[in-house]
């Protein structure tokens, strides 16, 4: 997409225009308004039944839970920042954004992903410790060790996508900037601005590949050490119990990283704009919705403590 000639004056702030899904007939703004709309209230549900669990449950005040329950907080602001916004849009057909609130959407957004990608590292490193080295796992994974790894990821995250919000906010917009896309994303504000793109491209694909490709190694990198640990564990019984604290884990990075291919490719392959956006969409409501359902269908702990709080809290309302 060609970037449009500048015509605004200069004297305000520009306000954005949120296209949505271009090609979509207006006829199907309710159904995809209820489809949404019951995405957003399942991630709300299930990652807040895995907190309240979790925090009630003694037996699961373990550093993997705690990593869990920091990964469920980021799921819930995830989508918050994004989906109640596009609910307005389906529903009310509510498409403007102001200067301030689209950039804010865009550096929130953006941070809470890259909050997910470390704390999926931070949970590999977790696993490598409990398997690798078992007998130091209660020294190495101290409370105040998980705080300050938990601590360190959402700081990080909080901090690297300044440089592009910032650089982003300073482009060239017309008076009504249009976004085609459903929420205020980089890649689409860029698009949006009649000024040079080259530089913004170049920058959003550099931070992509730190924030996507780094922890995506160094996860690869602890689950080669386990495997290559497993593998010599003599019994069978040993390897199959060691792997299973690993399979919720290896699956939601495998969700996670697959929304991202879908999004990659929806953006860098020849389609028509549409499959672009709901790439992008799909990334933001796929691992949020998926990965309670993993956590309470794989991991036994997390389904029983889900299951004595629902029970508990069905009791006190009867």
């Amino acid at each position: 997409m060609e970037a449009p000639t500048c015509n605004g004056s200069g004297d305000s702030s520009p306000v954005f225009y949120l296209v949505g899904i271009p090609s979509l007939p207006e006829s199907f703004f309710l159904p995809v308004f209820f489809v949404f709309l019951l995405f957003y209230l399942l991630i709300l549900m299930g990652n807040a039944l895995i907190l309240v669990a979790v925090v009630a449950e003694p037996s699961l005040h373990k550093p993997m839970y705690f990593f869990l329950i920091n990964l469920s907080a980021l799921d819930i602001l995830f989508t918050t920042t994004t989906v109640p916004k596009m609910l307005f849009l389906f529903l009310l057909g509510d498409r403007f954004f102001s200067f301030p609130a689209c950039f804010l959407q865009m550096y929130l957004f953006h941070s809470f992903s890259c909050s997910e990608a470390f704390i999926l590292v931070v949970m590999a490193y977790d696993r490598y410790v409990a398997i690798c080295r078992p007998l130091h796992y209660p020294v190495h994974m101290t409370p105040q060790t998980n705080a300050a790894l938990a601590a360190s990821a959402w700081l990080t995250a909080l901090l690297l996508p300044i440089p592009a919000v910032v650089q982003t906010s300073q482009m060239a917009y017309n008076d009504i900037a249009y976004i085609y896309h459903c929420f205020c994303d980089h890649f689409a504000l860029v698009q949006s601005s009649c000024s040079d793109t080259s530089s913004q491209t170049l920058m959003g694909f550099c931070i992509a590949m730190v924030v996507s490709f780094l922890p995506l190694l160094l996860v690869l990198v602890s689950y080669a050490r386990i495997l290559a640990s497993v593998l010599r564990i003599s019994s069978q019984e040993g390897r199959s119990k060691a792997f299973s604290t690993c399979s919720s884990h290896l699956l939601v990075v495998g969700t996670y990283y697959s929304s991202i291919a879908v999004a990659y490719v929806a953006y860098k392959a020849d389609l028509p704009l549409d499959f672009h956006v709901m790439g992008n969409v799909a990334y933001a409501v796929l691992t949020p919705i998926l990965n309670p359902l993993i956590y309470t269908l794989r991991n036994k702990d997390v389904k029983a403590a889900i299951t004595k709080t629902v029970y508990l809290k069905t009791e006190a309302m009867t």
